[in-house]
């Protein structure tokens, strides 16, 4: 076990077997940021690619207070009776102090986190833009070769989580509420085009009228915005977790919407894309990391913020300056 190549087939050998506790200790792996950690995980990670890529990615967004968290629970027993093993990658506000986590996903999921086909992963987001976990999408992977048939990912809603999300799954749904302001002001342009579907929660009890005034709003809204996608009309559908009506409805679209796309060849172009967008954010958030980590940088860095708080050089001028750096390219 000393020897990182005997590191990383312990890892592999771990997940592939879908020991729950070695896969823990692998995402944990993945998710630190020594060195020494980072480049085991790449390594682990090349080594689980071919067992990758057959699991529904699911990303799932809402406004405050839709109940994502009680419909991922519940559209999570769904899929389990029906044979699937689920992965919830749920990621949290971070501690602007601490970094650590602020939200428990398991005590938020509580039916669902005792489920034997059922694996919860709470992961402080870390600061990073868009609300998404730093390592999501490698965990998604290690989930994948566990044996998971369907990962969730749930974002905090905040920012530019959406377009982070999207930008890592299948299926990307948004969770409305009825009620709750102006309908056609809340489905902004941007989320409009990464929706695969729009889900009103809460449709039960007095809301349920309200839920279907509501979707007629979206579909209007959706029409006028017209379709982004050449084979797929994203649908306004509604569901109550509370009465558990609507769930079944909600994964048969994410199916036809998998088997539409994947007979287009559509599902395999969109992952390839997805792909080579993730290593150009990784290389680029690399490239900052260096920057940043560079010597001469360090050293220079804080004269010319003082300069620039002192107006006796331009941001613009400053930015160049350092970017012309030569040293710091070594």
């Amino acid at each position: 076990m000393n020897r990182p190549q005997n590191k990383v087939q312990y890892y592999v050998q771990g997940v592939l077997k879908q020991d729950r506790f070695i896969l823990a200790k692998t995402i944990t792996l993945i998710e630190s940021s020594l060195d020494a950690h980072q480049e085991i995980a790449g390594a682990i990670i090349d080594r689980l690619l071919p067992y990758t890529g057959k699991a529904i990615r699911l990303g799932i967004t809402g406004v405050p207070g839709a109940g994502k968290s009680s419909f991922i629970e519940s559209l999570g027993i769904t899929l389990i009776k029906k044979g699937h093993n689920l992965a919830v990658l749920a990621v949290d506000p971070s501690s602007t102090r601490s970094g650590g986590s602020i939200l428990a996903d398991k005590t938020r999921m509580e039916k669902l986190a005792v489920e034997k086909k059922a694996f919860i992963r709470p992961s402080p987001s870390g600061g990073t833009l868009g609300g998404v976990a730093r390592k999501t999408r490698e965990t998604m992977l290690i989930c994948e070769a566990a044996g998971f048939d369907v990962i969730i990912i749930e974002t905090v809603g905040v920012g530019q989580s959406e377009t982070a999300v999207a930008s890592m799954v299948d299926f990307f749904l948004v969770l409305m509420l009825a009620g709750a302001g102006d309908e056609i002001q809340g489905i902004k342009k941007g989320v409009s085009e990464l929706a695969d579907a729009i889900v009103i929660n809460k449709a039960d009890g007095d809301n349920t009228v309200k839920s279907e005034r509501a979707k007629k709003d979206y579909e209007t809204a959706l029409h006028f915005l017209g379709s982004f996608s050449p084979i797929w009309k994203p649908p306004v559908l509604t569901c109550s977790v509370l009465e558990m009506k609507g769930i079944d409805k909600i994964w048969e679209t994410v199916l036809d919407h998998r088997q539409l796309f994947e007979a287009a060849g559509e599902l395999e172009a969109k992952r390839k894309l997805q792909a080579v967008d993730w290593m150009r954010s990784l290389l680029e958030e690399g490239l900052k990391q260096r920057f940043y980590s560079n010597h001469d940088v360090k050293n220079m860095l804080p004269k010319i913020k003082r300069d620039v708080e002192k107006g006796i050089i331009a941001p613009a001028n400053a930015a160049q300056k350092l970017l012309g750096f030569e040293k710091c390219l070594k």
